[in-house]
């Protein structure tokens, strides 16, 4: 049977049962009240009354307190004894936390299903449709939103990872969708074969990387989605279904990117293509300099990518294109070394730790590495972290990694899946949204634009954004319900992202960063996606609390996407929704309840 952590027994709860104070005996009998009153010189019987009433609540305060003390017993390390009103028994063996790779949406379940073989997840999904039991479909668990969480229950391929056949003549391969990009790409390298394009990391699974419409950069090259040339969709009420151009094309364009709702994604066939070796060349510039050759980057390079500094003029630019069989990669000496490079942020580390431990913000780490053994953004998390909401702290950094990119110019060689990665730092928030960009003949010029209009209402508002705001770009996708869905041919899309980094696992102070966050995307909402007609990435799009504003955002959604076909393909494979979630039942609510 298929391995899944769906183990049965319920939750237990241990309350412990305080044992009832002793209750004071009730008062001696006391005759009627007389209007004579006898003086003495001793104490009077009610004086002494008094007396003893007050000294029995005492003791009977000073036992409820030691009782209450010592019935909740705490661990021998605990700092500092305090009593606690409740004891809450730990999670039991058989349910499970999954969290998203920035630990910022979480989900305890006991159904998380792992089947091994095909046949395998056809049973699961069958028997699931038939309870019917949620079984929403995740990935690697990399999307910042959490799309692929459910409580009720997941199902994840991460068994179902291999290579099953490989067409080197067509430059195709046949894999398993539980298969991760670096995997895949190790496995038919011997092939000559690689991906055309590739997103800045690595570990996604393919099902989930294709379902959320993810993509690379280069505006000549589209979103992964259209590199699927057909899929095998294992479904609630129809079963196991094979889609492609050929067959039923209308759903397969409809399913490529969708978003784990119309079923789970089994098997894929992806177009390849050569594999070759790329010459990565990093320079800085500033925006002035860029509207002079911006249309020329777009359509020169094969890969390019923008990355603003906030508070600074810094643009880094990154190209990459293949090697000249002519001239062979370029012959080329770094102006610093790599310690000098870093010599400004390190410098930065070292006044800004001695500032705020004089301040005691922070306590010293007597276990903490040479930081020379940190990389660039190992140290940058560490920087922001002393103080990750302090603007004037954050344009320190900031200016740092200017410097930094600054120190870096220059050219590296190598294969396209070991160049075209980008290390995005640690935990993080981030929001990126697609909107269109003219063509790649005719650049409208609005990508840079909003760029400027992104940076000033920073400034304006002093948000402590930190680097970088990442600017990419993709061609067209067929699939309808890609953020960069066009029909046609020329029309090239910008990606923007913005970002505010996790660097602690401090709970307040990571609260803090997350309402500051969501701040930020805030104000970029209300003042530019309208505007410019952006969308976000859907592994990036987060469903507002608010009801008026959730009711805005479908309103938008149903605007740019077919969202009636997509509930009606989602009734007619999912009628009873066990691959759906919260995210999904918001985003495109159906007629009748869940």
């Amino acid at each position: 049977m298929f391995r899944s952590f769906s183990l049965k027994r319920s939750l237990q709860t241990h309350l412990k049962t305080l044992a009832h104070c002793p209750q004071r005996p009730p008062p001696p009998f006391s005759p009627p009240f007389s209007p004579i009153r006898t003086l003495s010189t001793t104490p009077s019987s009610s004086s002494e009354s008094e007396l003893r009433k007050y000294l029995g609540y005492t003791a009977l305060l000073v036992f409820c307190g030691a009782a209450t003390y010592y019935s909740f017993p705490f661990p021998g390390n605990a700092k500092h004894k305090k009593a606690q009103l409740f004891r809450y028994a730990p999670l039991p063996e058989d349910l499970h936390t999954v969290s998203n790779w920035s630990g910022t949406h979480e989900v305890q379940t006991r159904h998380f299903h792992q089947p091994e073989n095909l046949k395998q997840l056809e049973e699961l999904v069958k028997e699931s449709n038939e309870k019917p039991a949620k079984l929403r479909p995740v990935g690697s668990g990399l999307s910042p939103n959490g799309i692929g969480l459910a409580r009720g229950g997941m199902v994840n391929l991460a068994l179902m990872d291999k290579v099953l056949e490989v067409d080197k003549e067509n430059k195709r391969v046949r894999v398993q969708a539980g298969i991760r990009v670096q995997q895949l790409v190790d496995e038919i390298k011997d092939y000559g074969l690689t991906l055309q394009n590739f997103a800045s990391i690595r570990e996604q699974q393919i099902g989930g990387i294709l379902q959320v419409g993810a993509h690379g950069t280069g505006a000549k090259l589209p979103p992964i989605d259209e590199q699927i040339v057909s899929m095998k969709l294992v479904t609630p009420a129809k079963g196991t279904i094979e889609l492609s151009k050929e067959k039923d094309p209308e759903l397969f364009y409809l399913a490529r990117c969708g978003l784990g709702g119309l079923g789970v994604v089994a098997e894929v066939i992806i177009q390849c293509v050569e594999r070759q070796e790329l010459v990565e060349h990093t320079t800085v510039s500033n925006l002035k300099d860029l509207k002079k050759n911006h249309k020329k980057m777009l359509s020169e390079n094969k890969h390019i990518k923008y990355l603003y500094i906030p508070y600074t003029d810094t643009v880094v630019v990154v190209t990459c294109n293949p090697v000249s069989r002519l001239r062979g990669p370029p012959k080329f000496k770094p102006k610093y070394s790599e310690d000098e490079a870093m010599q400004d942020i390190r410098e930065l580390y070292k006044e800004s730790i001695n500032k705020y431990r004089a301040r005691e913000i922070t306590p010293p780490d007597s276990n903490e590495p040479d930081i020379n053994e940190f990389s660039f953004t190992e140290l940058r998390d560490k920087l922001l972290s002393l103080d990750p909401l302090n603007k004037d702290h954050v344009m320190k950094v900031n200016h740092a990694e200017a410097e930094f990119w600054r120190k870096s110019e220059g050219y590296r060689v190598g294969w396209s899946d070991e160049i075209l990665g980008f290390d995005c730092g640690g935990q993080q928030w981030v929001s990126e949204t697609c909107f269109p960009a003219g063509t790649l003949s005719k650049p409208s010029m609005k990508d840079l634009e909003y760029i400027e209009e992104l940076k000033k209402l920073i400034e304006t508002n002093e948000i402590p954004a930190p680097a970088p705001i990442e600017q990419r770009w993709t061609a067209h996708s067929l699939s309808p319900m890609s953020p960069a869905s066009s029909s046609a041919e020329d029309d090239i899309f910008s990606w923007v992202g913005i970002i505010m980094y996790l660097p602690t696992m401090d709970a307040r102070q990571r609260k803090d960063i997350t309402e500051e966050f969501f701040h930020y995307r805030h104000l970029t909402q209300s003042q530019l996606w309208d505007k410019y007609s952006a969308y976000e990435h859907w592994a990036k799009i987060e469903v507002p609390k608010d009801k008026e504003e959730l009711g805005t955002l479908q309103a938008r959604l149903k605007n740019r996407f077919p969202v009636d076909a997509y509930n009606k393909a989602r009734k007619e494979l999912d009628p009873n929704r066990i691959l759906s979630n919260n995210v999904l039942e918001k985003l495109f609510p159906l007629s009748d309840s869940v």
